[in-house]
């Protein structure tokens, strides 16, 4: 917990260098501490026997999310929220942002961080629920600085932003929205014993809703 707060002040002031550098070293601090405190490979969610449930469940996941991204972009009361400035990128620079930033340096360190290390010393302390609670509400946390890039990239958010109390509102909202969606992670992780499930869920979230974005975006360029 302590190396998140560290990395989150580091992160904001830009002395850890690029963020795949920063992530980098999040995660070897990470497996470090979790090496330390004698964590097996069950512990943290990447046992073998589990793989098989892991991918289930997490193409579970990903149907679901796809289904939900799907009826929110041809609904024109919530396809406002999909015109985000961040999907007005070309094709090939969209197959960037899903490989390297979104998979290599969003879902699977942050995984690893709140499903894996901290859930499984979670669980040896105080069990699933509790644990599940504590590490959710720190996910939540810990995207309150993303939270300030959303709001200035989507135009749905941008004039709620306008003022303070907007703004707060809006951080508030994210928390409690990625505190609820720390929770159903942790659901994955715990029902499936992997850490593939929640993986493959967070990329499925945040890739799905760039991919949808980009169509939303590149749609309505070519139909105005």
């Amino acid at each position: 917990m302590g190396l998140l707060v560290l990395f989150t002040v580091a992160r904001e002031f830009h002395v850890l260098g690029p963020l795949a550098v920063s992530m980098g070293l999040l995660t070897a601090g990470l497996a470090l501490i979790a090496w330390r405190a004698g964590a097996t490979a069950a512990d943290l969610g990447l046992g073998r026997a589990d793989v098989r449930a892991g991918l289930g469940y997490g193409a579970a996941a990903l149907g679901a999310v796809l289904a939900v991204l799907l009826v929110a972009a041809v609904i024109p009361a919530a396809s406002g929220f999909l015109h985000d400035s961040r999907a007005q990128i070309s094709g090939g620079r969209l197959l960037y942002e899903l490989g390297v930033p979104i998979v290599l340096l969003t879902a699977i360190p942050e995984e690893f961080a709140f499903r894996g290390v901290l859930l499984g010393s979670g669980l040896r302390l105080w069990g699933p629920w509790r644990a599940s609670l504590v590490t959710s509400a720190l996910f939540g946390l810990w995207h309150i600085a993303p939270t300030f890039g959303t709001m200035a990239d989507n135009h749905e958010f941008r004039s709620t932003a306008a003022s303070v109390t907007g703004e707060v509102l809006l951080v508030l909202g994210a928390i409690a929205v990625t505190f609820v969606a720390g929770l159903l992670l942790c659901w994955l992780r715990l029902r499936s014993k992997s850490l593939i499930a929640p993986v493959m869920a967070h990329i499925a979230t945040n890739g799905l809703a760039l991919t949808v974005a980009w169509f939303a975006i590149h749609h309505c360029r070519g139909a105005c």
